[in-house]
C-alpha cells in the first residue's frame, strides 16, 4: 500500500505523519529525535511503500524562508541523498504549530498533555501533509464561520441564530 509521509523537521525533535493509503487522510505517526530520522525512516520504508516525503517548510508572515530553513534545506539534501527514488515536496509550516494547539483543545486533550511537545511535532506533521494532500486535490479550507444565518437558510422563525 502506498503511503505519503509528512515531517514537521526541528533541530531536536522530528514530528513523522502518514497518509492512509487511499491518500485522503493524514495521520500522527511518532516524534523522533532528529540524529536519528533517517534511520527511522529507513526502518519504516522497509515495511511501507512510501512513495513521497512532504517536508514543512518554515516561511516568515511575508513569504520569504524563515532562519530555521537552513536546517530543513540541509534535511531535505540529506533525504534526497538516502532516498533518491522517492521524491520530496515541501508544504508551508507557517501557523502548523498553532493549528496543532487548536487541534489538540479541540480534541478535549488535557493542559499536562498540550505541553508535551512531541505531541505538538506529531500533529503539526499530520497538518503539514494533509494540507499537501488537500491542495493537490483541490480542497479548500472551509471559509470562517458566520455570525448569523441568512434568514432564508434559518429554520423558518424569521430570527436569526447566534453562534
Amino acid at each position: 500500500m502506498d503511503r505519503m509521509i509528512g515531517i514537521d523537521y526541528g533541530r531536536k525533535r522530528v514530528g513523522v505523519a502518514v497518509s492512509d493509503p487511499l491518500g485522503i487522510f493524514a495521520s500522527a505517526l511518532d516524534t523522533v529525535h532528529s540524529a536519528k530520522i533517517i534511520d527511522y525512516l529507513k526502518s519504516y520504508a522497509e515495511k511501507e511503500n512510501v512513495v513521497l516525503f512532504v517536508v514543512g517548510y518554515p516561511m516568515n508572515t511575508d513569504g520569504t524562508p524563515s532562519e530555521a530553513a537552513r536546517d530543513v534545506d540541509a534535511f531535505i539534501k540529506s533525504l534526497r541523498k538516502h532516498f533518491p527514488e522517492i521524491p520530496v515536496e515541501t508544504e508551508d509550516e507557517r501557523f502548523t504549530s498553532v493549528l496543532a494547539h487548536r487541534a489538540m483543545i479541540d480534541g478535549g486533550m488535557k493542559l499536562k498533555d498540550r505541553r508535551d511537545k512531541a505531541s505538538v511535532d506529531r500533529i503539526s506533521a499530520a497538518i503539514i501533509l494533509q494540507s499537501y494532500m488537500d491542495r493537490k486535490a483541490g480542497v479548500q479550507a472551509p471559509g470562517p464561520i458566520p455570525e448569523s444565518v441568512p434568514e432564508n437558510l434559518s429554520s423558518g422563525s424569521g430570527r436569526h441564530r447566534r453562534r
